[in-house]
């Protein structure tokens, strides 16, 4: 019976890809060097899932009052979830295209884009104004700025593991790749409840 073995390449050797520039020569990340990094994606990855899960709480509370007055309060809770599970339909694309242009452009760049966009689109849903003030635009330009937080989050949870993937050992990798996931817990703990006083 044939059996496939997967063999993990030391850091120094020659790594193929296929994009044009790239050098295909790694060199060993140093101990802090790979702590700075798997520390910066634990932080990057909380405040994402942190405004990602915030949005939420707001939506539980009081979106339904401020975009949906017209419907009944229930179906008003209702239609303010449905924005928030835009969200989630967002994530894989985000996830696609941010890992496409991240092996292009470099996953630290695309990591940094990423936090701008999801704190960008968290800010602006705070300015934005409410169905009282502008009707029926207030609602889908919710609807728009959770689609913006949703993708942000699919490219930075993705490359932030990514990133901290191909900078471990090969040896450890699974366990350096794994802090990073630990940023979506940590961000749920913290709306709005369990933020410290």
């Amino acid at each position: 019976m044939w059996q496939h073995k997967t063999v993990l390449a030391p850091r120094s050797e020659v790594v193929t890809h296929a994009y044009p520039g790239f050098s295909g020569l790694r060199s060993p990340t140093s101990p802090g060097s790979l702590r700075r990094i798997v520390a910066a994606s634990l932080i990057g990855t909380t405040i994402e899932w942190y405004d990602f899960f915030l949005y939420g709480s707001a939506a539980a509370l009081v979106f339904n009052k401020l975009f949906f007055p017209d419907s009944d309060p229930l179906v008003g809770t209702l239609l303010s979830f449905l924005t928030y599970a835009v969200g989630f339909a967002a994530r894989p694309v985000g996830a696609l295209v941010f890992g496409h242009y991240g092996d292009r452009l470099g996953r630290k760049k695309l990591l940094i884009l990423s936090l701008l966009m999801m704190g960008g689109a968290t800010c602006a849903i705070g300015l934005l104004p409410t169905h009282a003030t502008v009707g029926s635009a207030a609602p889908v330009l919710l609807t728009a700025l959770r689609l913006i937080q949703g993708f942000a989050l699919g490219g930075e949870w993705g490359g932030a593991v990514l990133l901290v993937s191909e900078h471990g050992d090969a040896r450890r990798r699974g366990f350096w790749a794994s802090w990073p996931q630990t940023g979506a817990p940590r961000g749920s703990c913290w709306p709005p409840g369990c933020s410290p006083r």
